[in-house]
């Protein structure tokens, strides 16, 4: 887990006023939320800006956080609001603009290049938002089931049908990269 102690032990050192605990917190955290971010968003650019927006709401918020409460949820539901926040603000602006026709969907060749596994990233983002995100937290961030439905105001029922279907989309993609085994006996 955390190289430096508890999450939880460092969150409370940082709602003291602990620069050491904040520190920490903020240098082991950091790179699992921008994680989530670059999974859920287009540029790395817009995953920093989402990053640095929910430190600063951790920050305005931490005297929120309940001391003994699992911190992954906590941050994770504050994570999803800055996202939501940011989608939804592009949404009004995208409103006014004129719109432009859907793009043609991908197939599975164009995941990766020749010789290539297929990408992660590409393919992740072609599942809807809210399964993407469940896969996210439970895959990558390695949160539990409910800790993810915590962090996304789910139920664990919810969560994991969100898995389970997202899980059988990535299997279908993932099938045009497989290869048979030449010496494998059936």
């Amino acid at each position: 887990m955390c190289p430096h102690g508890n999450l939880e032990g460092l969150m409370a050192g940082y709602q003291r006023g602990d620069p050491d605990s904040a520190a920490a917190l903020i240098e082991y955290v950091s790179p699992m939320l921008h994680r989530y971010f670059m999974v859920q968003v287009v540029s790395r650019r817009y995953a920093d800006d989402l990053l640095q927006e929910t430190w600063l709401r951790i920050h305005e918020g931490r005297h929120t956080y309940r001391p003994g409460a699992p911190l992954l949820p906590w941050l994770y539901a504050i994570a999803r609001h800055v996202r939501v926040d940011q989608y939804r603000k592009v949404r009004r602006v995208e409103t006014r603009e004129q719109q432009v026709e859907a793009m043609p969907e991908a197939s599975a060749e164009s995941f990766a290049g020749p010789g290539q596994g297929p990408d992660l990233q590409a393919i992740l983002a072609t599942l809807p938002e809210s399964q993407r995100e469940v896969v996210v937290m439970l895959k990558v961030s390695g949160m539990s089931l409910e800790e993810v439905a915590r962090a996304t105001s789910s139920s664990v029922g919810s969560v994991k049908q969100k898995a389970h279907r997202a899980y059988d989309k990535l299997r279908e993609l993932l099938q045009g990269f497989s290869k048979p085994s030449a010496g494998r006996a059936t």
